[in-house]
């Protein structure tokens, strides 16, 4: 079972952003958070929440029956697109002006389990909060 976390309108160019996401893509969770909280990138900082989150949107999704340890969670999907840019303008020779470009990104981040889930232990969760 997977879970998804996003995170929108980041204030740094995607390029930067893509350094970080591609050194966590495909690693084990505890792993990736090891990377993001040892390295110097302001980018690592903003990864390493989302991380935590897709974590707790894993558990939240399995009722919160299961520790996200127990199942050997890895990000499986990392990627950053490009989102909108602020444009500026900044005073050029000449009385000329050029433009700055305020680059922000989004990021979307997949992690599953490797080890299976027992399908009945789940449905027996379920029916036990449908029946509360």
């Amino acid at each position: 079972m997977e879970a998804i976390a996003k995170l929108k309108s980041c204030p740094m160019s995607p390029r930067k952003m893509r350094l970080m996401v591609d050194l966590i893509r495909g690693k084990n969770v505890t792993e990736a958070l090891d990377i993001l909280k040892f390295s110097k990138k302001e980018a690592s900082i903003w990864l390493e929440k989302l991380l935590l989150s897709a974590i707790a949107n894993w558990e939240y999704k399995n009722e919160n029956a299961y520790e996200a340890d127990d199942f050997d969670l890895y990000v499986k999907t990392a990627f950053s697109d490009g989102g909108t840019s602020l444009k500026r303008f900044r005073p050029a020779p000449h009385g000329r002006a050029h433009r700055i470009r305020k680059r922000t990104n989004h990021v979307t981040l997949i992690v599953e389990n490797r080890i299976k889930i027992d399908a009945e232990k789940v449905s027996n969760q379920e029916e036990a909060v449908v029946a509360e």
